[in-house]
């Protein structure tokens, strides 16, 4: 894969350190806007890359490039991305996808009728735990409560209550803690059960109307997860998943979950205790899972784009892009019943 990056914020920084790494990736162009160059070439210089552009129209026609890596503000992502699709460019497109349902199925439609890749930057789809998680599911028996909690007090909301309003707290820009934070919890939940049957969305609304910190509900055929993304409070993060035989839990910030500890009964012990509350309290056994460390949280998932686009995987690529867009109609649903306008 040639790679060209666009933007010189701070995720780009990050995507540049997590490719080093990786050898079936050559870092090829970057793009920033005029008032940014100089930040562009100092990435340039710093992780040897040639192509330097600051207009992304003829980044599309000359580079050498065959995929872009789109990591600007949330309301860039749709038209960065279709009009990359339409130069013959695959797209890497940082979370959340695009703001809208029917943004999604565009670029889905368009890309799929060129032949063309295009992912979503959701490391959680790209982690060894991810894939433990889905393959312990069924020690859990019926399913009947998913809880996640991914909550940070943002560095930018002490500035955001001053009036200092950052894009990632201005609606305008497809900003607030649902499509910012909560949209990890909403990605286990989709890759893991699939599209709920419906959605409710509880948010706790800032001066400027964006959500701050949310709860929202997803209903599924006899069981519910409840997430909670907030960027203006703390708590430890964590994604839980409980059934009639035993749970798993996941004891980190879901974007960098590292380790999972899933219980489940012993069906070969009959014996049952009551606890001291009088719960009955069943013989289990306990499975630790720890991931391989990384270079970088995010090098997992440009190994894979790397290999789904030199390997022209398409069912895979479909399979991802399909999880996707569920993702965006669950958002999309959810802020509109809860009365969010972008």
């Amino acid at each position: 894969m040639k790679l060209a990056f666009i933007g010189t914020g701070k995720i780009i920084g990050d995507a540049l350190f997590a490719v080093e790494p990786v050898e079936t990736i050559e870092r090829t162009a970057i793009f920033a806007r005029p008032h940014s160059r100089k930040k562009a070439e100092d990435l340039a210089a710093q992780y040897q890359i040639p192509e330097i552009y600051t207009d992304y129209g003829q980044l599309l026609e000359e580079t050498a490039a065959d995929t872009v890596y789109i990591g600007l503000i949330n309301s860039a992502h749709y038209p960065y991305a279709k009009e990359a699709l339409l130069h013959g460019k695959n797209v890497i497109l940082e979370k959340p996808f695009t703001g809208f349902y029917e943004e999604a199925k565009e670029l889905q439609q368009i890309a799929e009728e060129k032949k063309l890749f295009i992912f979503e930057a959701i490391t959680i789809l790209h982690n060894e735990v991810f894939d433990e998680m889905k393959k312990n599911l069924r020690k859990l028996g019926t399913l009947r409560m998913a809880l996640c909690n991914y909550s940070q007090y943002s560095s930018r909301y002490d500035a955001y209550l001053e009036g200092d309003i950052a894009h990632s707290f201005d609606p305008e820009y497809y900003g607030g803690a649902l499509y910012d934070i909560n949209v990890y919890n909403i990605h286990y939940c989709v890759g893991l059960f699939g599209k709920p049957l419906d959605v409710e969305y509880y948010p706790n609304i800032g001066p400027n109307g964006v959500d701050v910190s949310g709860t929202l509900v997803m209903r599924y055929d006899g069981f519910s997860a409840v997430c909670t993304g907030t960027k203006d409070s703390d708590s430890p993060g964590f994604i839980s998943v409980q059934g009639e035989k035993g749970w798993m839990k996941i004891d980190s910030k879901p974007n960098i979950a590292d380790a999972l500890t899933t219980t489940y009964a012993d069906e070969n012990v009959k014996e049952k205790v009551r606890d001291a509350a009088g719960a009955m309290v069943r013989a289990t056994i306990t499975e630790n899972y720890k991931a391989p460390e990384k270079h970088h949280r995010m090098t997992q998932e440009f190994i894979d784009f790397a290999r789904v686009i030199d390997e022209k995987d398409y069912e895979t690529a479909h399979e991802f892009l399909t999880e996707t867009v569920t993702v965006v109609g669950v958002l999309e649903k959810a802020r509109t019943k809860a009365g969010i306008k972008f």
